[in-house]
C-alpha cells in the first residue's frame, strides 16, 4: 500500500475502534452492536480496491482482536474483515466516486450479514456457540439494520477522505516529468527537422544559384568567342 493510504487508514481504524468499544458497545442495544469498524473498512475498500481492502480489513480486525475487552480468539475478526474488505473492494466504483447510494447500501447490508455469518461460522469451528444462545436470525437482522442506519454518516465521509488523500505526489511528479520529457524531445526533434530542412533548402538554393551563374558565365564566354 502507498504511504498516504497507510497514514489515513491507521487513524481512521483506531478512531472507529475506540468509538465502537467505548460508546457503541455500551449502548446495550438489542441484538448486535453497530459495527463502525466494518463500515470504515468498507469505505476504504471501495476506494482502494480488493487488495487494499483486504489489507486494511486484516489490520483492523487484528487490532479489534487484540483490543480489550476481547472475548474471542485472536485472528477471528481479522479473518472476517479481511474477507469482507476483499469482496467490498471488488465492487469499487469507477474513480472511487459514488453515482448513487443504492450500490453502497447494498454492499453494507451484504457485508453486515456476511460478516456476522462468517464470524459465527468461525466461532462454531473453534467451539464458540454464543451465537446459538443469542439467536442468529436476530443478530443478522439487528446487524444489518444498525449498520444500514449508520452507513450514510460513515461510508461517504470515509470514501471522500480516501479520495482526497489518495493522490501520490511522487507518481504525479514522475508522470509530469515524463510528459515534459516527451514534449521536449518532440519539440527538439521537430525543431531539428525544421533546421535541417531549412539548411537543406539553403544549400539547394545556393547550388541552384551557382549553376545559374556558371551557365551565364559560359554563355558570356561563348558570345565573346564568337
Amino acid at each position: 500500500m502507498r504511504v498516504n493510504r497507510i497514514l489515513l487508514s491507521v487513524p481512521l481504524v483506531v478512531v472507529a475502534l475506540v468509538i465502537q468499544v467505548s460508546v457503541l458497545a455500551r449502548l446495550h442495544l438489542p441484538g448486535a452492536v453497530p459495527d463502525l469498524l466494518l463500515l470504515t473498512v468498507l469505505g476504504l475498500a471501495m476506494v482502494y480496491g480488493h487488495v487494499g481492502g483486504a489489507l486494511v480489513g486484516f489490520a483492523a480486525g487484528l487490532l479489534a482482536d487484540l483490543a480489550p475487552p476481547a472475548d474471542h480468539a485472536a485472528g477471528r475478526y481479522a479473518l472476517v474483515l479481511c474477507v469482507t474488505g476483499y469482496f467490498a473492494g471488488l465492487v469499487k466504483p469507477e474513480n472511487g466516486r459514488l453515482r448513487s447510494a443504492t450500490g453502497p447500501m447494498a454492499v453494507v447490508v451484504a457485508a453486515a450479514i456476511g460478516s456476522t455469518l462468517l464470524y459465527a461460522g468461525v466461532g462454531a469451528l473453534v467451539g464458540d456457540t454464543a451465537a446459538r444462545h443469542v439467536g442468529l436470525p436476530g443478530l443478522l437482522f439487528s446487524a444489518a439494520l444498525y449498520d444500514l442506519l449508520l452507513a450514510p454518516f460513515v461510508v461517504p465521509a470515509v470514501m471522500w477522505l480516501a479520495r482526497r488523500c489518495d493522490n501520490d505526489p511522487l507518481a504525479e511528479t514522475t508522470a509530469t516529468s515524463a510528459k515534459a520529457a516527451d514534449i521536449s524531445s518532440g519539440w527538439l526533434s521537430s525543431g531539428t527537422g525544421l533546421r535541417i530542412g531549412s539548411q537543406r533548402g539553403g544549400l539547394g538554393a545556393l547550388k541552384a544559384k551557382a549553376r545559374t551563374r556558371s551557365a551565364r558565365v559560359g554563355r558570356i564566354k561563348g558570345v565573346k568567342r564568337l
